[in-house]
This record gives structure tokens, C-alpha cells and sequence, in this order.
């Protein structure tokens, strides 16, 4: 099912703002304050493409935490390619869908300086059944990245 953009949703997505960590080390050591990037559109199908917009500047191309801007971070980024490890050898299905829908509020698993994706990819698909199916197709996608 490949969803198309309207012309309202692209305009939305070029509107709307999400927080992408971009902080320099001073700011960092001062209170890191979060700059504001521009949330682009992707498919509502592809789970790569979300991720490579929206995840992989902190979580790095491969998920293990090395994204260009990981550094900056005051926690560095979760390793996403050992979810399942880390779960007895099963992946967390349900706990990945719920940090991208609602974020994170324990310390261990993130910090505040993760974008919550629920309202962000509310904002650039308006049918809440486009944004489940973003929000699956995203967490399918983690799910791949998992070490055997």
C-alpha cells in the first residue's frame, strides 16, 4: 500500500518543525539547548527512508548509536541492533512502538533530547492510520537491524 502525499501535507512538512539534536559542545556543557530542523516527508511504506531521515543522524546508518551527531548528545543514542539481545534474544516490539509514539521518559532507555515521533509524523500524515502504519513500517525496519 504505498500512500501518496497531498499537496497540504507536503506544505505541512515543509512547515513544521521537529527537534533534531544539533548542538555544538560549548552549548553542551552549558545546558545543551536543541536546535530546530525542518521534518521532511517520506513514505508512509518505507521504513529505511524514515529511519535515514529521522534516525540515523543520532543512531548512525548501521542503528549501533554512531550517528553524526551522537556525540553531542548528553546520553549517547540506544544501539538499536541490540534490542533483542538485550531482551532474552526477542525483540521488544511493543516497547519500540511506544517510545516512537509516546518517547521516553526513562533515562536508561534515552533522553528528552529524542524527538517523540508520534506528533511529528502526526503532523506530516493527517489519517491516524497513516501514522500507525509509518510508526510499524519504522519499527519493522528496527526490527531488521537486529544482530543475529
Amino acid at each position: 500500500m504505498r500512500y501518496r502525499a497531498t499537496f497540504g501535507a507536503a506544505l505541512m512538512s515543509a512547515l513544521l518543525l521537529c527537534f533534531v539534536p544539533l548542538n555544538n559542545a560549548q552549548e553542551k556543557e552549558e545546558g545543551a539547548k536543541i536546535k530546530k530542523k525542518k521534518v521532511s516527508y517520506t513514505a508512509p511504506d518505507s521504513g529505511v527512508e524514515m529511519y535515514q531521515r529521522y534516525c540515523a543522524a543520532c543512531h548512525g546508518q548501521d542503528g549501533k548509536g554512531g550517528g553524526p551527531v551522537a556525540a553531542e548528545l548528553k546520553v549517547p543514542p540506544t544501539d538499536l541492533t541490540a534490542l533483542a539481545k538485550q531482551n532474552s534474544g526477542k525483540y521488544p516490539a511493543e516497547r519500540v512502538l511506544a517510545v516512537l509514539r509516546h518517547g521516553v521518559s526513562v533515562p536508561a532507555h534515552g533522553t528528552s533530547d529524542m524527538p517523540v515521533w508520534g506528533p511529528v509524523l502526526q503532523s506530516i500524515s493527517s489519517p491516524e492510520r497513516v501514522v500507525h502504519l509509518r510508526i510499524f513500517n519504522l519499527n519493522r525496519y528496527i526490527e531488521s537491524l537486529q544482530r543475529k
